[in-house]
């Protein structure tokens, strides 16, 4: 039985799971036109991922997909974080506010945190997948025995051999090009940057189980191309965020559609982790900056504070702007309709 079958899907899609952007009525309207709509959870607490999950549940009766982080724990270290926010100063005095006193860790991986797992356990989701890393044995088991189908991003052949030694039922072939943080396991290890179309054949050629492909995949030829090279579906991110149904901002929605979508780049200065990012002054700020970036996801708190503190003063450019390299090809029509068009592209 194929990956869409198990799923009963009448596309071949898959909505990423964006933190930030994702939402239950997107990814039920996604699921309720026949694709694989799925809502991140990774840097929400185990009530708010229960109260997430709940809604979407509301919402619809076909599956979905649950996405949470699977990052190592970070280690805390004062001196850098110390540093960074006193990089950061100026530009938060900028804006008439001072910075932290301190960074915090401001959410878990999943392998630390046994309430979110008795949380997916309980409400046994029929699709659950993996960003960073791969959840321990223990928790891969608990899954499946829910009746959990698992899934994790890869960013390279060796990352997609662990997926599947772990358990994962399909591999999704991470791209370069994809919006979003980058899932690779090891944030500080040489990262080959291989492109979508070369890391999905590669993968398709070299594992047992399904290849999902993501990254500057934004119509419905870009779908098939992907299924011409053998994988069983596409994952989309960037495609859905000028939806009505996302939670993107009027400002990251007008920059969507700026000039700016045509020159995404990859910075850790938001988060601590690599992720592509359309240009703004974040990341403007990140590459002017002498100092090391603290730890993921500990970074992001300063990073967040920085962003609020921008807005409070009428500057929206120091979100975290997440868009692959094919944002220029957003469409701004509701997540249902996008589903039908890209169906509709697929058979042209």
């Amino acid at each position: 039985m194929t990956l869409i079958d198990r799923l009963s899907l009448d596309v071949p899609i898959v909505q990423a799971p964006m933190a930030g952007v994702s939402t239950p009525a997107m990814a039920a309207a996604v699921s309720n036109a026949g694709a694989l709509g799925s809502i991140a959870v990774g840097a929400a607490d185990p009530a708010g991922a229960d109260a997430t999950i709940s809604e979407l549940e509301g919402l619809t009766d076909r599956p979905f997909n649950v996405n949470l982080f699977v990052h190592a724990a970070p280690v805390p270290d004062a001196e850098v974080e110390a540093g960074w926010l006193n990089a950061l100063a100026p530009t938060f005095r900028a804006f008439g506010a001072e910075p932290p006193p301190a960074l915090r860790t401001i959410y878990q991986s999943f392998n630390d945190d046994d309430a979110m797992l008795r949380v997916l356990v309980e409400h046994a989701p029929q699709v659950v997948s993996f960003h960073f890393g791969l959840p321990d044995e223990a928790r891969v088991r608990a899954l499946k025995a829910a009746g959990c189908l698992l899934i994790a991003s890869a960013t390279s052949p060796e990352e997609a051999r662990l997926c599947v030694e772990s358990g994962m039922d399909a591999v999704v072939a991470q791209g370069y090009e994809a919006g979003g943080h980058r899932g690779v396991f090891d944030p500080d290890a040489d990262d080959a940057q291989l492109g979508t179309l070369a890391l999905t054949r590669l993968l398709v050629r070299q594992l047992d189980v399904p290849v999902i492909a993501a990254g500057g995949i934004m119509d419905g030829q870009g779908v098939r191309a992907a299924l011409d090279l053998g994988a069983a579906a596409a994952q989309l991110g960037t495609a859905f965020i000028a939806c009505p149904e996302s939670a993107a901002d009027a400002a990251y929605r007008t920059v969507l559609t700026s000039d700016a979508a045509r020159h995404t780049t990859i910075t850790r200065a938001i988060s601590g982790r690599p992720a592509r990012c359309l240009r703004n002054r974040f990341t403007e700020l990140g590459e002017t900056l002498d100092a090391s970036v603290p730890a993921y996801p500990i970074a992001y708190d300063g990073g967040k504070a920085l962003n609020a503190a921008a807005k409070a003063a009428g500057e929206t450019g120091f979100g975290a702007q997440w868009a692959g390299q094919g944002a220029p090809l957003a469409r701004g029509i509701p997540a249902a309709e996008l589903v039908a068009v890209l169906a509709r592209e697929m058979a042209i």
